[in-house]
């Protein structure tokens, strides 16, 4: 469809929809999920041409996906997911949506999608784990992408998705980083640069056990992210704090003012697709997402989850 970011598009009537789909709900791997269906006849402007993503599981780098767009405030509730909370963006492949002012049948219900939708919310091997698009990422996305690929650049441009300031900059980081990779895999830890870390330079300041800190927070409370080095002393060498990751990305917000979006209490482990449950608190943050920049200008602007700890009230 050769769509751009700020294009109005419209989703299709949950017939078209259904037509497109085979029996697992899916289409090219990706699963059309219940928490999509609502959206069925809307006008949504398109938030981020998704040609590719970050592979979040096993950790691959960046996967090519084919004919999908982000949708503005179409983001997943996960009613379907067990009340799942990482309220990821959706993927809406070109076939479920058209350009407004193309010709359209009227929107009408179609009785066999939702019970196909709602069979395809589980695992087939494992029906006491769920599925969803972010667990089924990499069948939806197969093909690495390598940094090498200029093709990328270029549509991130075309599309909308950065302008070429900030697509030059990520792509120095992401080649700087490719470089201290290996660096720390063929020189002695004396020759390399920063010790071999990514740009951005964290350094973690624990090992073993990492504290905690419980501040009670609710949605729509102030609060200001803590300094760099303050986060750092909370880590344990692999940026971790009671399991949860700290990223360079979220390194950007250090000393930002923001408020509470929402606790976090389960989300899908999207490796396994088990329903997690929060042993310590942690939050989301209002406009707080991966903007890209550390990873290529990955489209996908996951929300990250923060430990409390990395919080102060204001």
């Amino acid at each position: 469809m050769d769509l751009k970011v700020g294009d109005v598009v419209e989703v299709r009537s949950e017939a078209e929809i259904r037509a497109t789909l085979d029996e697992r709900g899916e289409l090219d791997g990706l699963p059309f999920m219940p928490e999509m269906a609502a959206y069925c006849g809307r006008r949504l402007t398109v938030h981020k041409v998704a040609h590719k993503l970050c592979d979040t599981q096993t950790r691959t780098g960046l996967r090519r996906m084919e004919r999908a767009v982000h949708l503005t405030g179409a983001r997943c509730d996960g009613a379907a997911h067990g009340g799942c909370q990482t309220n990821c963006s959706m993927y809406w492949k070109d076939a479920w949506i058209r350009r407004v002012g193309e010709t359209s049948v009227a929107p009408a219900p179609d009785p066999r999608l939702l019970p196909l939708l709602e069979m395809g919310t589980r695992k087939p091997d494992r029906p006491d784990h769920y599925s969803c698009q972010a667990t089924e990422l990499l069948r939806a996305a197969p093909t690495c992408l390598p940094v090498r690929s200029m093709g990328q650049y270029v549509t991130d441009v075309r599309t909308g998705n950065a302008g070429l300031r900030r697509t030059l900059h990520a792509l120095l980081i992401g080649g700087f980083n490719r470089l201290q990779a290996v660096s720390e895999r063929v020189l002695p830890r004396r020759l390399r640069l920063r010790e071999g870390r990514r740009w951005g330079f964290l350094k973690p300041g624990l090992r073993g056990r990492t504290p905690t800190a419980v501040l009670d927070l609710k949605p729509g409370e102030l609060v200001r992210v803590r300094s760099k080095d303050e986060i750092m002393a909370t880590l344990n060498e692999r940026m971790e704090n009671r399991g949860l990751g700290f990223e360079e990305e979220m390194a950007r917000y250090c000393g930002t003012v923001t408020r509470v979006q929402s606790v976090v209490e389960r989300c899908v482990d999207e490796r396994t697709g088990e329903l997690l449950t929060m042993k310590t608190p942690c939050v989301t943050l209002e406009d707080v997402v991966c903007q890209g920049l550390h990873s290529l200008n990955c489209p996908r602007e996951f929300v990250p989850f923060w430990r409390e700890i990395w919080l102060e009230r204001v």
